[in-house]
């Protein structure tokens, strides 16, 4: 067989040698494990990984490539999912020591899925007590940390998977996002998230975050989601807010441009008072890239006020109901600034609750009207780069005590529930990540894949074999 080497590959590179019977599962499945097992202890990226159970499934792919029989899209292809979604036989931790270690009785929906087409799942990635925080650490397994730089956050709360992603740790992972969750580790990390409308990928058993959660993709590459969101986005009755339609091919027109569509830049959604230099030049740069692919591009903003209450009311009252739900001789266990953020929660009325629930249909609704004039907003992802790994904010106090501050732009497309993508669009000088946020129309992911496809084309993302330990504070 050719010599190919693993950790470049990307999940379609290998769906093709599958095909082809120049590389196996089996060989791809070890060269994962044993990277696993080399760079894990740096990054702590895994909760746990099954080495027993993916060798088993790769040699169960390699002889249906062997008869030229795949079981689907993924088949052979290693993934991961994130640690407050359900793997049949292992726990659901959520990053709480209060949680126990007893196995889940069934998949989740986006788990069944891959497993039925075939993909071999390595295990699960870490996340913050319950995905309350935008970084990545937990009581339960410790600090994550950035492969870029060691003494930074992936992000988070799906920061395990974004640098599993980043590491070539498996092909496809599963993230959630409740008010940022994939595409603010996306921008960490350097690699590609998207969260599509809301219910176009099936949650089960329901998120407490409610109408705010999406499951979906952390990739290398927009091809690799597309492939991943045309078999996790089926269907599954067990969700009854999910859409009850095949998703549509999301490889078909991928490629096709974004020529002669027309696109807003809001380098601050008209309400955003700090961003960090180096991280809204390297947006506006992204977005002026656009233009240069022929699409119509305008500076103008989408014309709602600053959301940040209704976010801090919904996240804030549901986390009280999480740490109330466990004993209180337990919750001396729990993360401190979560059950502070419950502490807050619980102040929230039943009335303003409501309030808050239902003005996310005035929010939507700009939205469309905003849409109608604009196939695609784009913005820069986050307003900072990469914080210190281990803490909630920024070292430096600029953005006060509470993280959502610092990642302005992530939730109000949670209140709207439309699709929105990070993509890498450069570095700072210090060598972080910089990403830049593609939101669509409503139920419109295959308009924000095209487009984060084409950008992709026209400024290769940059991604790392192995963590940069040099680059360590």
């Amino acid at each position: 067989m050719p010599s190919h080497d693993i950790a470049d590959l990307s999940a379609t590179d290998l769906v093709r040698l599958y095909r082809r019977r120049e590389l196996s599962p089996v060989e791809v499945v070890d060269d994962v494990l044993a990277r696993i097992d080399r760079f894990d202890p740096v990054v702590n990226a895994f909760v746990l990984v099954d080495r027993e159970g993916a060798r088993k499934a790769a040699r169960e792919s390699e002889a249906r490539w062997m008869k030229g029989a795949p079981l689907g899209l993924v088949d052979g292809l290693g993934a991961t999912v994130k640690d407050n979604v359900w793997a049949k036989g292992w726990p659901a931790r959520k990053g709480s020591l209060t949680t126990d270690a007893a196995p889940m009785p069934e998949d989740a929906p986006a788990v069944a899925r891959l497993r039925e087409q075939g993909a071999v799942i390595l295990g699960k990635t870490t996340l913050p007590e319950y995905g309350w925080i935008g970084a990545c650490h937990s009581p339960l397994t410790g600090i994550t940390r950035n492969p870029w730089r060691l003494d930074r956050t992936p992000g988070g709360s799906s920061g395990g998977a974004a640098a599993a992603a980043l590491l070539n740790l498996g092909s496809l992972h599963i993230g959630t996002d409740g008010a940022g969750s994939i595409r603010i580790p996306a921008a960490f990390t350097g690699v590609f998230g998207i969260k599509a409308h809301f219910g176009r990928v099936p949650a089960w058993p329901a998120s407490p975050f409610s109408v705010l959660a999406h499951v979906g993709p952390l990739t290398r590459t927009v091809a690799d989601a597309a492939l991943m969101l045309n078999v996790i986005a089926e269907p599954d009755a067990r969700d009854m807010a999910a859409f009850n339609t095949r998703p549509p091919d999301y490889r078909v027109g991928l490629n096709d441009g974004v020529r002669g569509l027309r696109i807003a830049w809001s380098p601050r959604l008209g309400y955003v008072g700090k961003v960090d230099p180096e991280v809204e030049a390297a947006a506006a740069a992204a977005a002026q890239g656009f233009a240069e692919l022929g699409a119509i591009v305008e500076e103008a903003d989408p014309g709602f006020a600053e959301p940040i209450d209704l976010i801090t009311t919904l996240w804030g009252a549901v986390s009280a109901t999480i740490v109330d739900s466990v004993p209180e001789t337990e919750r001396s266990r729990m993360d401190p600034g979560f059950r502070r953020l419950a502490e807050q929660g619980r102040r929230v009325t039943l009335a303003r609750y409501l309030a808050a629930y239902q003005a996310r249909a005035d929010l939507a609704d700009a939205m469309n009207r905003f849409h109608a004039r604009y196939d695609l907003l784009l913005t820069p992802q986050m307003a900072v780069p990469a914080i210190e790994a281990g803490r909630v904010t920024p070292a430096d106090g600029s953005y006060g005590e509470d993280w959502i501050n610092w990642s302005p732009y992530t939730y109000p497309f949670n209140l709207t529930q439309q699709p929105a993508a990070s993509v890498p669009c450069g570095f700072t000088r210090a060598g972080l990540p910089i990403g830049l946020q593609i939101v669509g129309p409503a139920r419109c992911d295959h308009l924000v894949l095209r487009a984060a496809r084409a950008f992709e084309h026209l400024r290769p993302f940059v991604m790392l074999s192995s963590p940069r330990a040099d680059r360590a504070g």
